[in-house]
């Protein structure tokens, strides 16, 4: 084992040689990128903070009487439906977010409420509203040329708004292309095995994102490569830190941070030799707000500016402990960990192809059981065998 290091500057040949049939593959940054069109991606964080800062400025907030609100409707037009809230300027539209949100609360059903003409869903959604048990709601409308209904929660809905999400973000990461160690990632040359973090921004590289109901956003230390041993042809195995996160304002979904180790990111936003997961969710529940404030922002901070020694530690200590030296020793180890008969030796032959030898340490076993996880279609399948080989990892540490 060579001496561990982190190596600052790139290499003359523009980007960093890595080894990405290692650990494992997380697909969620390539969904979030395939789905976004134009209009949702941003080309830096200070582009994307003034966008839903702007939004939450225009937006307006009430808990109010769930029987208070009227729904209006207006026959000379099917489509066009309204919520007259009270104290209101001007009756707010509901999204087509916020309309699934309020016909959930009044236990109607969306989909079949959107297929009838404006007059007749009002009726029911006007029953629902004024027969609700629990009597109140909360909801959020921003003017928008015309005033839109973004968001009906239950009243103890605790909103953390995006804006405060991606400030946490620019405490860390600045614009997040560059002026800090923090940026949008490179892209990964399949041809060559080589992943280049110098790339300009645009709308088909960048990770940072924000729609109506949510946001979401990915970065990378990509210049500061991790070198954690080395690989079988003596060249070091390089990582970089990197993490998500995600918020909707609207309820769409969670708080959540994700931070982890990888190898690389290719052109279309996929994950590759991912090490070490750990993610934080956080319900927007009552407390929800001060629950950011304590936990999840300063975990992220921390992650941020620690050494990553701990990491690097793991991974030595996982090459260096052999578990196995032989086939009888192999077989064992993986059965009594759970793995069936062909799942044991679908993961010995796998390392036996890629490192030309047999796993013998757990780091090798690890490696075995993320290179075979990565093989199965079912995504439930996959990460509950990448889980197990991260606990094997941890265990080892």
């Amino acid at each position: 084992m060579t001496a561990i290091e982190i190596t600052n500057g790139r290499p003359a040949s523009g980007g960093y040689k890595v080894d990405v049939s290692r650990g494992g593959h997380n697909g969620r940054v390539s969904s979030e990128w395939f789905s976004r069109p134009d209009d949702q991606k941003f080309l830096s964080l200070s582009d994307l903070y003034a966008s839903v800062k702007d939004r939450a400025e225009r937006s307006t907030t009430r808990t109010l009487e769930s029987a208070a609100i009227r729904v209006e409707a207006h026959r000379d037009d099917p489509e066009k439906l309204a919520l007259v809230l009270p104290d209101a300027e001007a009756p707010a539209a509901p999204t087509h977010w916020s309309f699934g949100q309020l016909a959930s609360l009044v236990s109607a059903p969306a989909a079949y409420l959107r297929q009838l003409p404006a007059p007749l869903a009002g009726i029911n959604l006007q029953y629902g509203l004024t027969n609700h048990r629990a009597e109140q709601v909360k909801t959020m409308e921003v003017a928008n040329g015309r005033t839109e209904l973004r968001a009906v929660t239950g009243p103890d809905y605790g909103r953390i708004y995006d804006h405060e999400l991606v400030s946490a973000m620019q405490r860390i990461a600045g614009d997040g292309v560059g002026d800090t160690r923090w940026k949008v990632p490179g892209v990964l040359d399949w041809s060559t095995g080589i992943y280049n973090p110098m790339v300009d921004v645009t709308k088909d590289t960048t990770t940072l994102y924000a729609s109506d109901r949510d946001v979401f956003l990915f970065l990378v230390d990509d210049m500061n490569p991790i070198e954690a041993g080395m690989l079988p042809d003596g060249s070091p195995d390089l990582f970089f830190r990197g993490f998500y996160c995600w918020n909707s304002e609207v309820g769409a979904k969670t708080l959540g941070i994700a931070s982890f180790y990888l190898r690389a990111v290719c052109q279309n936003r996929n994950l590759w030799g991912v090490e070490d997961f750990q993610e934080i969710t956080i319900r927007h529940s009552k407390y929800a707000a001060n629950r950011f404030a304590h936990k999840a922002e300063p975990a992220l901070a921390n992650f941020a500016n620690s050494s990553p020694q701990p990491f690097i530690q793991g991974i030595r200590s996982a090459r260096e402990r052999i578990v196995a030296r032989s086939d009888e020793d192999r077989t064992d180890f993986l059965r009594k960990r759970g793995f069936s008969k062909a799942e044991t030796a679908k993961i010995v032959e796998t390392v036996l192809a890629e490192e030309d030898r047999p796993p013998e340490s757990v780091f090798d076993f690890v490696q075995g059981i993320t290179a075979v996880a990565r093989s199965k279609p079912q995504q439930d399948a996959r990460l509950a065998m990448e889980t197990r080989a991260k606990t094997l990892l941890e265990r080892a540490a």
